[in-house]
């Protein structure tokens, strides 16, 4: 379990960050950046959840929360370290089970969706964004060394979730918010 007693260290002041093997790398690596591209998507997956009536939606986005912790503590341990908490496949299964019940009822797109409508909406939409920076960031990490692939899948579904669900509200509150392509030209 996780105690702090103290909450600055004095340790991270020369640019460096520790991982979870003892290690140390530059806050500036692409390590870092991953985790903390994770650590902005929870956040403001926090503050859709503040938007939002309690229900289906909002437990879904507390157990997500709960599992990007999990994501930060896989991406801030490097490769081959024994015993590491990892992303499981069936967490990237869980995601998938959700998405496809909460997809059931919505009617098929028939245009791509602007990011909008009710505060919780939009703000689903915002932290959708903020997961795929979050997942370029891990891509790039795994360019330069190992991630756990089912760190990637994850964090690809969830982006695919809370696009769901941000629909899936949506539709509760008179639909989507269309794209009108032209709309604007005067045509």
């Amino acid at each position: 379990m996780v105690k702090l007693n103290k909450i600055y260290t004095r340790t991270g002041d020369g640019g460096s960050a520790g991982l979870v093997d003892g290690s140390r790398v530059s806050k500036s690596s692409a390590r870092m950046a991953a985790i903390g591209e994770v650590d902005e998507a929870n956040s403001v997956i926090g503050v859709a959840i503040a938007a939002l009536q309690p229900g289906m939606t909002v437990s879904q986005l507390r157990a997500i929360q709960n599992e990007l912790f999990d994501l930060g503590a896989d991406l801030a341990t490097p490769d081959g370290v024994e015993g590491a908490l990892r992303i499981v496949e069936r967490q990237v299964t869980r995601l998938e089970e959700e998405i496809d019940a909460m997809n059931e009822a919505l009617a098929p797109l028939t245009s791509f969706i602007l990011p909008g409508g009710s505060m919780g909406v939009a703000l689903i939409h915002q932290a959708r964004c903020v997961v795929r920076r979050a997942e370029r960031a891990a891509v790039a990490l795994n360019e330069a060394e190992p991630v756990n692939t089912h760190a990637l899948a994850y964090l690809n579904r969830l982006s695919d979730h809370l696009f769901v669900a941000a629909r899936h509200l949506a539709a509760a509150e008179g639909g989507d918010v269309l794209w009108q392509p032209g709309a604007t030209r005067g045509d």
